[in-house]
């Protein structure tokens, strides 16, 4: 597979995975906000650090289960019903939470660099999300365990999650009074991703039977 390929497949996956507002964009959102875009790139630098070694465990994970077939077979189907069950509650029981307060006191960019670090390294979605999604595009041909392919889907992993802490960073605050980031349209762009990744792993669960 041509590493461009998968370097932009790292990328969409990665972008899409930090769409949804949480701990990291929405941080990274309020750092600029109240501190200025530099020290929010500087947050950012520290989360894409922490999440390119992040993805490079998944990627291991990935190839470990790849070789116990009878295991992945277990993971896509408790994958199917969590993706399930998450789509149902974003698109049916979320209720609008209040927006988040800004943070009142002020650090360097090398503090904000490290919070960034520190922030990411204990959000550990992107392991488990990572690794499924490698296996999923390894299955389709798209993706080899090799180390020229892994290390280039680390790269964009890490600029897609740039790239959509970017948007935040700069885009914030011009949108976030508007009604598409209102926590009820938040609630369902996030229901409708779940939906679609539930979809694929269905598809996939059935071409194994």
């Amino acid at each position: 597979m041509n590493i461009t390929v998968i370097f932009f497949l790292g990328l969409i996956i990665a972008l899409v995975g930090v769409i949804p507002p949480g701990l990291l964009n929405m941080t990274a959102a309020k750092v600029s906000l109240k501190e200025g875009s530099s020290r929010g790139v500087a947050f950012s630098i520290g989360v894409c650090l922490i999440v390119f070694l992040q993805t490079y465990i998944a990627a291991m994970l990935a190839r470990y289960l790849s070789n116990h077939p009878y295991v992945v077979e277990i993971l896509q189907r408790v994958a199917f019903v969590i993706f399930v069950l998450i789509t149902i509650y974003f698109l049916l029981l979320a209720k609008t939470s209040t927006k988040p307060d800004i943070e009142q006191h002020t650090k360097s960019s090398h503090s904000r660099f490290f919070q960034g670090m520190f922030l990411s390294a204990i959000n550990v979605f992107p392991i488990p999300y990572q690794a499924y999604m490698t296996i999923t595009i390894a299955t389709f041909g798209w993706f080899a365990f090799d180390t020229t392919s892994i290390i280039t889907y680390c790269s964009g992993a890490s600029m897609g999650t740039f790239v959509m802490l970017y948007v935040y960073i700069f885009f914030f605050d011009k949108i976030k009074d508007k009604a598409f980031t209102s926590q009820r349209n938040m609630n369902y762009l996030i229901g409708a991703i779940t939906g679609i990744v539930a979809g694929v792993t269905l598809i996939n669960i059935i071409m194994d039977l």
